[in-house]
């Protein structure tokens, strides 16, 4: 599957880095660039993207009206992550309210970005094998209404599914790279859901040794 994105930011600078983060994940490509909100709602039209990531400060319309826009348009459906350094709880609110899919504060490293863009293409996996017909279940899992008892702030329910299931099909027990390896993820990012998997007992760790003793960690399900 790929994710042709569009990348719209006022900073030529900032929207060449966001394209060579993409770069970095061969699930998407960069179909275009916009730099203001006229250009990006043309750019839509004309190149018909499945992504658009999206900055709310731009030069002529502000990202919230291109957002209200892409909504109301009859054409096919597009998803829009916010991409910003707009914080305020009003704008936040606003773009929640007129269906942002995401919504990611500048600045940011590039671990944090890929992570993002990773838990955004689960997501989207995880929509597309719902059949046409769906039970509870699967209606909360859609609006991401599913509780979430247990998880502290800034890990992701999808992403913990992704590292379960990570060791759930390893017959021997894995290092934290070895999971981001087989999840997508950084070896950070995997490391705090596999302690997490630890902390609520549904994972065990024990020290390994590797080339010239020196200890690493090594998880598996319980």
């Amino acid at each position: 599957m790929t994710v042709r994105t569009l990348v719209v930011d006022d900073d030529f600078a900032v929207a060449a880095v966001h394209r060579a983060f993409l770069e970095a994940l061969p699930e998407f490509t960069v179909v275009g660039e916009a730099h203001g909100g006229g250009e990006a709602l043309r750019a839509v039209e004309s190149l018909r993207p499945d992504l658009v990531l999206l900055d709310i400060h731009l030069p002529d319309i502000s990202g919230l009206e291109v957002l209200a826009r892409l909504r109301a348009r009859s054409g096919p459906p597009v998803d829009v992550i916010a991409v910003t350094a707009a914080r305020e709880l009003e704008t936040v609110r606003q773009a929640m309210s007129r269906g942002v899919d995401h919504y990611l504060v500048k600045p940011f490293t590039r671990a944090a970005f890929l992570d993002r863009m990773r838990e955004y293409l689960a997501r989207r996996l995880e929509v597309q094998r719902l059949g046409q017909w769906l039970d509870q279940d699967e209606v909360d899992q859609l609006l991401q209404h599913r509780p979430r008892a247990g998880l502290p702030k800034g890990l992701s329910a999808v992403t913990l599914r992704l590292v379960t299931e990570a060791l759930r099909d390893s017959e021997a027990d894995l290092s934290a790279q070895e999971v981001g390896e087989r999840a997508g993820l950084s070896r950070v990012s995997a490391r705090r859901y596999l302690e997490h998997l630890v902390a609520v007992g549904k994972a065990e760790v024990q020290p390994r040794y590797g080339m010239a003793n020196r200890p690493a960690h090594g998880y598996r399900l319980t």
